[in-house]
């Protein structure tokens, strides 16, 4: 495990704190995520020449790093407070007090820099190390923690542990966006339409919806604590593959020339990417699985544009429900077809949502992943997305040289985003055990 000498652990208050406590419940799309593993990001910024020496990080730049971010909390209160879940409440609220502060990290470590930010294979275990934790106890749980940790005359990276259930994806790149702003232009973005919405009414959801949701999370335990990580082991490694905007335009045409079908599916960069590494997931494992073994497989659709009223894009919350596949076997991606297949299902699926006025059926979509198709096989899932920008995230330093998602699942976890040097391109992020790597990179090269 890589070694960190902590300097400082120090409360960051906002700058304008709420002035009496503010509970907010949790909507029925934040309940879903209630004990999934948190969001752990980390990103790395490279130090130029003059900025690189340690008095210069700790006399002028995490300086300026925590004052912004003090000023950026002020328009993303819930991110300073407790998820709580009183045993006596139907379902857990969000209570933001007057003195409550995000917990900041600061840390040093000899480690390799561009061992850690390269998007080439290493350890996941030394990634972890750049993240928080989040201190979860059975009743209550802080939003979110944050580490800052530098490499001494070779950059620094921000590690972020945050409670799923307070926050989506978009949400949290959201944040990150306009901390980077603040930081290097002193003042919130215009266009970012700051501060966050916190009213939870303008999410147009049954009331029958959330009551049954809390029951049944209540039905197991009236806890806010995580389900059990999958265990950190040593043979875990990461790596981040790449599909150029030439590459994406080819898979496309490849659909167009292959498919049988008189309809085209969707082809988003989205779903053909998808599309195309859970292709070469199902054949990397096909020493373990058998072609009639049950593939099940899940991607999170955005329901801010889906809903009637839409939702304000500054909502601050969970607006997003997974999409389960579970009914189809090995077999259909395994074959030269399975690139095909998968665009195939993905893109009906998308096309099916594609309509408002979505929250009569959630229900039905939500019972629908519940439903496995054996006990203990891994699921495919995608975190993340090619539209959320998140190398946009300049405090002043220049853009990130690298981005990680480095949460972990039980299940076959992969996450999206946009390319660093590229407009339509996306990078992958795979966490994969070290004797499948090999195997995976060649079909995800080969193939194209």
């Amino acid at each position: 495990m890589m070694a960190l000498n902590v300097i400082k652990i120090s409360p960051v208050r906002p700058a304008t704190p709420s002035l009496s406590p503010v509970i907010l419940p949790l909507t029925f799309f934040d309940l879903l995520w209630l004990h999934l593993v948190p969001t752990n990001r980390v990103i790395f910024y490279k130090l130029t020449e003059s900025s690189s020496s340690c008095d210069s990080f700790h006399s002028a730049i995490l300086p300026k790093l925590e004052r912004s971010l003090s000023l950026v909390l002020a328009h993303f209160l819930p991110l300073s407070g407790h998820l709580n879940w009183d045993p006596q409440a139907p379902k857990p609220h969000i209570l933001i007090s007057p003195h409550d502060a995000v917990s900041l990290t600061v840390a040093e470590t000899d480690a390799d820099f561009s061992q850690n930010s390269t998007k080439g294979i290493r350890p996941r275990k030394e990634l972890r190390a750049l993240v928080p934790e989040l201190p979860v106890s059975s009743y209550s749980s802080p939003v979110m923690t944050l580490q800052i940790t530098l490499f001494p005359s070779q950059g620094f990276c921000m590690g972020l542990s945050l409670h799923h259930a307070v926050a989506d994806g978009k949400t949290v790149v959201k944040f990150l966006k306009s901390w980077a702003h603040i930081c290097k232009h002193g003042a919130a973005p215009r266009d970012f339409d700051l501060p966050m919405v916190l009213d939870r009414t303008v999410v147009n959801v049954p009331a029958e919806l959330e009551a049954k949701i809390s029951r049944d999370k209540a039905s197991v335990a009236r806890s806010v604590s995580l389900h059990p990580a999958a265990e950190e082991t040593d043979d875990l490694v990461k790596l981040t593959l790449e599909l150029s905007h030439e590459d994406v335009e080819k898979l496309r045409e490849r659909v167009r020339r292959e498919s049988t079908r008189p309809d085209l599916p969707h082809l988003s960069t989205f779903v053909v990417t998808y599309a195309y590494v859970l292709a070469c997931v199902v054949k990397a494992r096909g020493g373990e699985e058998e072609e009639d073994r049950l593939v099940p497989f899940m991607y999170v659709a955005d329901f801010r544009q889906r809903l009637h009223p839409p939702v304000p894009v500054n909502y601050f919350g969970n607006c997003v429900l997974p999409i389960n596949f579970y009914r189809y076997k090995a077999t259909t991606f395994s074959g030269k077809d399975g690139f095909v297949n998968g665009v195939e299902i993905l893109g009906d699926s998308i096309r099916g949502l594609s309509s408002r006025g979505a929250e009569e059926s959630l229900w039905e979509m939500y019972e629908e992943g519940l439903k496995w198709a054996e006990p203990g096989t891994p699921k495919v899932i995608v975190a993340g997305s090619n539209r959320f920008g998140i190398y946009g995230s300049d405090f002043g330093w220049g853009r990130p040289v690298n981005t990680e998602n480095i949460s972990l699942t039980r299940n076959i976890l992969f996450t999206m985003s946009e390319r660093r040097d590229e407009i339509g391109g996306v990078e992958i992020g795979m966490c994969l055990k070290r004797c499948e790597t090999d195997v995976f990179v060649s079909l995800f090269r080969n193939g194209l």
